[in-house]
């Protein structure tokens, strides 16, 4: 789908509504936090030509652990709004109310979507 055609279903809907999907793969560090997996070639080709054979083939990206926890919650199945609900029963003594939560894992999730970290199944 065309970046203005996503952008259009974007505005139109409400983003508590929507339903995000990863699109990296991830591994869980020592101290419980994701390192998320992005890979420095899409094509098979480039990445035999150009990857170094010491280097990993994955680029690494480090969460903190509010990102961590907001990562691990998205399953492809869960809203934002119910993503935004878990995540203040599981960690209240740091997001006080429901709307600063999903004020901050709205900015998250859009930062992550404009990366293309993840996609929203209505996009799709």
């Amino acid at each position: 789908m065309k970046f203005l055609e996503r952008r259009k279903i974007l505005k139109k809907a409400n983003f508590l509504d929507l339903t995000p999907v990863r699109m990296l793969e991830h591994e869980i560090r020592d101290n419980g936090n994701i390192n998320l997996l992005m890979p420095r070639f899409k094509n098979k080709y480039w990445s035999r030509m150009l990857q170094p054979r010491s280097k990993d083939p994955f680029i690494q990206i480090k969460l903190d652990a509010s990102g961590s926890e907001t990562w691990l919650l998205i399953d492809g199945k869960s809203s934002v709004l119910t993503i935004c609900r878990k995540l203040k029963d599981l960690v209240p003594e740091k997001l006080n109310p429901l709307e600063e939560t999903e004020e901050r894992v709205t900015k998250f999730l859009t930062f992550l979507y404009h990366q293309r970290y993840i996609s929203f199944r209505e996009i799709q």
